[in-house]
């Protein structure tokens, strides 16, 4: 694995001059998002970080392919987080534009995509190790790897806080909401740790106090609200905030927390524990991190796309710095060998630090790269690192746990299998295909 981050070294390079090859063709990257709707905090801030990652790229030449240079375009479609969205942007993206790459947020957007992008042997990433499956076999989850990493912030409670010993929890059953349900279940056994509550609401839900009321009644230490959609987090803690909870605040991501102090207070949201830095967090100097300069990146995203920064703004990014560096190791796009590039690049990174391949277990196929994640906390109104915890050994110790809290939830990929998903039925590619 290259020893620092892509999107770094064209940074540095862009500002040298660039020895263009003026080639007409270029490798199209698909981004198939949410823009609009519940998840858009998790799409389009992500696809601003994506257009960073492009210029830089662009400006420094392009993507070297066998001695030639190829200029890079991201080309995105809103999903809406909506199945028939997601299926007529896949047929534009897949059929029309012919992408080298398809980056998704996945959940309920990739499920009716499954068939129709593995028999296309369309290389997908997405952000949810929940949808690999061994029948989706160039599906890949190298950058996020939700909801595994929220079993960090609960290790880190139990340690840290060990007189918190009461949790009430809720979630949206969604294909978003229920993987993350039962990681967190698992977590909270593994610390001992007492579900007094659970909530599990529709994700079209907009009644907080039906919701929040009741794990409040409950006497709840931490009150966790999963990962639950952005409009919800803030909602779901003003309302706690307003009936004088005072307890700890757990979430998988807290978008736009600055929002969230002004509206409740400094000292509410204090401690508040959540998954998600911001890049200009000192202890990412400080780590073998893929990103060499995080900052860097920070600061210019901020810049250029101010209050927009959110849980995926550089996380597509990290997709594609692993990519790229594939390609350019195989010296071409074709889906096996780029894949077989990404597990066969030796000391694998992905954001964080060092990684291995994992997933089999639960999943059917090693195909999510799991390593140490943060732990982040607000202070003083600003969001900082406190820990980076490591995944695979917390795995290594409680995996059964995991295993039968998924189980408990129909979230194996045996049981989404044997529930056999409808998908709408897609032509294959052929050179022929007009979309």
């Amino acid at each position: 694995m290259i020893g620092s981050s892509f999107a770094h070294q064209i940074a540095m390079r862009s500002q040298l001059p660039s020895y263009r090859v003026g080639m007409a063709q270029e490798i199209r990257i698909g981004m198939l998002v949410p823009l609009s709707g519940p998840a858009m905090s998790w799409g389009q801030p992500g696809l601003n970080g994506c257009r960073l990652w492009e210029d830089w790229l662009n400006a420094a030449g392009g993507a070297l392919i066998q001695g030639r240079r190829y200029p890079v375009r991201i080309i995105a479609e809103d999903c809406g987080y909506d199945a028939e969205q997601a299926l007529e942007g896949a047929r534009k993206l897949v059929l029309s534009d012919k992408v080298s790459l398809l980056m998704m947020l996945g959940g309920d957007s990739f499920t009716p995509l499954r068939s129709f992008l593995n028999s296309n042997k369309v290389l997908t990433a997405t952000l949810l190790t929940s949808d690999l499956s061994p029948d989706s076999r160039y599906l890949i989850a190298p950058s996020e790897v939700h909801p595994v990493y929220n079993v960090t912030g609960v290790s880190w409670l139990a340690k840290t806080r060990p007189e918190l010993r009461k949790v009430a929890l809720c979630s949206q059953t969604d294909a978003l909401g229920l993987p993350s349900l039962a990681t967190y279940r698992a977590a909270f056994a593994a610390a001992g740790m007492q579900v007094c509550k659970e909530i599990q609401y529709t994700p079209d839900s907009t009644d907080i106090a039906t919701i929040v009321q009741p794990m409040l009644d409950a006497g709840a230490d931490i009150l966790c609200w999963c990962t639950s959609y952005t409009p919800m987090v803030h909602a779901m803690t003003e309302y706690a905030y307003a009936q004088g909870f005072n307890g700890q605040i757990l979430s998988c991501t807290m978008d736009q927390y600055d929002r969230l102090v002004a509206r409740t207070s400094p000292s509410f949201m204090e401690g508040a524990v959540f998954q998600f830095p911001d890049f200009d967090d000192p202890a990412l100097a400080e780590k073998a991190f893929f990103f060499n300069q995080p900052s860097l990146f920070f600061h210019e995203y901020t810049r250029r796309f101010p209050d927009s920064w959110s849980a995926v703004s550089w996380e597509y990014a990290a997709i594609l710095d692993i990519w790229h560096a594939a390609v350019e190791k195989v010296g071409a796009l074709g889906t096996p060998s780029v894949m077989a590039a990404m597990k066969q690049m030796g000391r694998v990174s992905h954001a964080f630090g060092p990684a291995q391949w994992w997933g089999e277990s639960l999943f059917g196929i090693d195909n999510a790269l799991v390593g140490d994640w943060p732990v982040v906390t607000i202070q003083k109104g600003k969001a900082r690192i406190v820990s980076f915890e490591s995944i695979p050994q917390w795995l290594s110790a409680h995996e059964n746990l995991l295993y039968k809290e998924m189980e408990a939830l129909g979230q194996l990929w045996s049981q989404r299998f044997a529930r056999k998903t409808a998908t709408l039925p897609l032509a294959t590619r052929s050179i022929d295909s007009r979309g």
